[in-house]
């Protein structure tokens, strides 16, 4: 039996017309599944709504679309609505595109909700160096290390175990050597933890560090 697609307009109308948290979620499920660039617009608007369902959904849809939603994000990031807000930051981790480098070092460094800052931090770790141009690397990655120097002093663990790890990802995506030796004096030093799992992740990252 062939399947029936359904036109991404009557996805869209879907999520307008959901009248109940469960039919919002089913609505933005559907409309994230097609990963059509038409339905941006929609699944951004859908962070700023107060259903976490429905937020998580679009959120996974707008990742899965990649550095096509970017420019949009940008463009509609509400700084008024915090939920929205905190929403866009783990679409920005999640693709990893350059373009949302400035808003992740922002949050990873002083957003109050523990789980953006550990959001952001892991997103700091999977920026996709290569779309940035060779003039503004090195600084950009400063700026990276700078902020995760910050956040390895965070209160909450899972923010310092996110540290551990995009420091990891950052000393194997760089070639200055100062920055690799703040890496490595930095891991040595988490190794002495007060947590058990940022201690184990730290030997860890030493034996990855000293491979490369």
């Amino acid at each position: 039996m062939t399947e029936t697609i359904t036109p991404i307009n009557d996805l869209i109308k879907a999520v307008e017309k959901a009248d109940s948290a469960s039919s919002l979620f089913l609505a933005v499920s559907n409309l994230a599944k097609v990963r059509s660039p038409r339905a941006i617009p929609t699944l951004i608007e859908v962070l700023g709504f107060n259903n976490p369902g429905a937020a998580v959904a679009a959120t996974e849809g707008l990742i899965a679309l990649g550095e096509t939603a970017i420019t949009s994000l940008l463009e509609n990031v509400d700084d008024y609505n915090y939920g929205a807000r905190a929403w866009a930051i783990r679409v920005f981790a999640g693709i990893g595109d350059p373009r949302g480098l400035d808003l992740l070092l922002k949050a990873a460094s002083s957003d109050f909700s523990l789980s953006v800052r550990r959001a952001a931090t892991k997103g700091l770790g999977s920026i996709t160096w290569d779309k940035m141009t060779s003039e503004n690397l090195s600084q950009a990655q400063q700026r990276v290390l700078d902020t995760l120097l910050i956040t390895a002093q965070d209160g909450e663990w899972v923010v310092r175990y996110a540290t551990v790890v995009s420091l990891t990802n950052l000393y194997v995506a760089m070639d200055n050597q100062g920055m690799k030796n703040t890496i490595r004096q930095t891991l040595i030093n988490l190794q002495d933890d007060e947590e058990i799992a940022i201690k184990t992740r730290s030997k860890l990252a030493r034996k990855t560090v000293a491979e490369k």
